[in-house]
Formats: C-alpha cells, sequence, structure tokens
C-alpha cells in the first residue's frame, strides 16, 4: 500500500514539474493566444514604423541603388594634355575658383524646376555671413524662369563625394498606390524585425510547459542569443552578401535599360535578410538543445560531412545568385556558425535530468 502511494505521489511531483498535461483543446487555445499577442504586438510595431519608412526605405534601398548605377555607368579613364590630371573634391575648392556645376538629379530651386543634366557656371564665394558656398556665376534659365547670378546652389564644399546619384540609381514604381503599398511593406518588414525578441519569447512559452521547471530557466539566455544572432546575420547578408551579389546581377544586364521595381526589390532584399538572420540562430538552438541534453558535441562532430551537405544545399537556396562565389559566401558562415555551435555544444552539453 505504502508503495502504491509513494508511486502516485511520484507521478504526481512529475506533473507538476512538467507543468501539467493540456488537452489538444487547450493546446489550440494556448497557440490562439500566442499568435494574437504577436500579430498585436507586429501591428504596433508597424505602426510606429511607418513614422520612419522613408529613413527604412533609404536605408534598405542604399546597396541596390549604388549597384544600379554602377551597372550604368561607363568607365572611361582620365587622360589629359599633362598626364597629370587629378579629381578634386568641392572640399578642396578655395575662395574665387569657378567651374561648371551640373545637376545630377531634377532639383527645385526656388519656384524653378531644373532637369538633371542641366548646367551652370559656378564660383566659390563667401555668403553674407561670412561662410563660404558655391554660388551661380551666370543667369540659368529654366523654362520661364530666371535664376539669377549669386544664387546658392544645393550642395555642401564639406560634404564627402557621392558614389552615386541621379536618375539612373533610382527603383520605380508602377501604380498610383505603389509609393503607399510600399511604406507599408517596409513598415511590416521592420516590425517583424524588431518584433523578434517578442516572438521568441511567444514560442518559448508555448513549449515550455513541456519543459523540466529547470530547463524553462534557459529563456533568457536563449532570446538574448538568438535576437543578437538575427541581427548579426541580418547586418551580414546587408554588408557582406548582397552588395556582390546585386554588382554580379546588375552586371549582366549592361546591354539592357535596367528598370528595378522597388516592390520587387525589397521582396529580394528581405528574403536574404530573413533568410541569414534564421541561419544565424544555430548557436542559439544548439545551446537549448545541448542545455536539455538532446544534442551533444560528439554526435555534431560525427554528422559533420552530413550537415557539410546541408550547409551547401541550403546555401545554394539563399543565394541570389548561381554563380560558386556568392553561393559560398553564404556556406562559409554557416559553416562558421556549425563549429561554433560544436563548441557550445560541448561547453553547455549535459544529460537530461528532472531537476
Amino acid at each position: 500500500m505504502s508503495a502504491f502511494l509513494r508511486a502516485l505521489s511520484s507521478d504526481k511531483n512529475s506533473d507538476d514539474e512538467l507543468g501539467g498535461q493540456m488537452s489538444f483543446l487547450e493546446h489550440l487555445d494556448e497557440l490562439r493566444k500566442r499568435l494574437i499577442r504577436s500579430f498585436i504586438f507586429i501591428f504596433l510595431a508597424a505602426t510606429i514604423a511607418w513614422f520612419f519608412a522613408p529613413q527604412l526605405y533609404s536605408f534598405l534601398s542604399a546597396p541596390v541603388e549604388r549597384a544600379l548605377a554602377e551597372a550604368q555607368q561607363r568607365q572611361v579613364a582620365i587622360t589629359g594634355q599633362t598626364g597629370n590630371e587629378t579629381i578634386l573634391t568641392l572640399a578642396s575648392l578655395k575662395e574665387n575658383d569657378a567651374g561648371r556645376y551640373v545637376f545630377a538629379e531634377e532639383t527645385k530651386l526656388g519656384s524653378s524646376l531644373i532637369p538633371p543634366g542641366a548646367s551652370v557656371t559656378a564660383k566659390v564665394i563667401k555668403d553674407a555671413q561670412g561662410k563660404l558656398g558655391l554660388f551661380t556665376d551666370e543667369a540659368l534659365y529654366a523654362g520661364n524662369t530666371v535664376i539669377p547670378k549669386g544664387v546658392r546652389l544645393p550642395t555642401e564644399l564639406a560634404a564627402a563625394p557621392l558614389k552615386s546619384s541621379g536618375i539612373n540609381d533610382k527603383l520605380i514604381v508602377t501604380t498610383v498606390g505603389g509609393p503607399f503599398s510600399l511604406w507599408v511593406k517596409v513598415s511590416l518588414y521592420a516590425a517583424v524585425g524588431v518584433s523578434v525578441p517578442f516572438l521568441l519569447w511567444q514560442i518559448w512559452a508555448f513549449v515550455s510547459p513541456g519543459l523540466y521547471p529547470h530547463e524553462r530557466a534557459y529563456v533568457t539566455p536563449f532570446i538574448a542569443l538568438s535576437s543578437i544572432s538575427f541581427l548579426l546575420g541580418a547586418a551580414f547578408a546587408y554588408y557582406v552578401i548582397f552588395p556582390p551579389a546585386a554588382k554580379y546581377l546588375l552586371g549582366l544586364g549592361t546591354d539592357f535599360r535596367l528598370l528595378l521595381q522597388a516592390d520587387d526589390y525589397f521582396d529580394f532584399i528581405i528574403i536574404v535578410m530573413l533568410g541569414m538572420g534564421v541561419v544565424f540562430q544555430m548557436p542559439a538552438i544548439t545551446y537549448v538543445l545541448a542545455r536539455i541534453g538532446l544534442v551533444t558535441a560528439r554526435f555534431m562532430i560525427k554528422i559533420w560531412k552530413t550537415a557539410l551537405i546541408v550547409i551547401l544545399i541550403t546555401a545554394a537556396v539563399l543565394s541570389p545568385t548561381n554563380d560558386i562565389p556568392n553561393m559560398l559566401l553564404f556556406a562559409a558562415p554557416m559553416f562558421v556558425l556549425y563549429i561554433v555551435s560544436i563548441f557550445i555544444a560541448w561547453i553547455f552539453n549535459k544529460p537530461r535530468t528532472t531537476s
């Protein structure tokens, strides 16, 4: 009899440690609650991101705009009468230096609209406050208006030289509502990125009832490591992977007039960034699995050949190009992350226990 009571007590303690048993309908209700909370959080984040959509657009479109401008530029070496001619910057100009200023893009100067490519003689002189600036040195005729001599041109002498500018590096929209839908998409993508820690917390909260109490304590390092890994993956895709991939892809279109739709481009770059963000979750997932005793360093070393094949296949799927160098740009960090994950499993692995 006493043995039977001890068995009942042991089963009760086991149920308490596992957080109790939940029925199928209770699991569905819990999943519904987590999804609703996640959607509400993303909606609020997207609402806030809407007010920063122009800045987010400029940031995300910078790599492809540079690649687009470079793909449509004609490369000509500088040669001159003496062979010593060099390119100067506006910052090197001195007072009374003169030259011809070319408008790189359509510019509204006062009430006058200046088309790209228009030019005017300009001179470096001081304004009324004694500050050097670039001013028109002749009248400029723009449509039915005349821009007189002595008008400050829209440039700063101390500004860094632009790597690309003008109509050839602009993305396009093809519908009236295109800008609005693009702003919504940019805001939504930004909201998903910002919501990663909260979404991971909701995922953990959904699966944690099936874990032991001491295993639930891993939530904080898991969310912190996952969030940092996601940001590193997205940044790696943006700064390292995407620029050479965009340069390669657009370089194939030198015989065409390249007009890129902004909507398609943002789908493309976000998929690449999200893909690398997910790939960079490898150490965080390994940490949790090692802590609960499901993965060991010995096991990961044993299957490294299989893991390498999976990494190469994943890189081929995620890579936006079909050339081997860009595919290796995806595969290299994944393999490094796998090695890091082996060390994480070796450091944090321990047999799964109930306490």
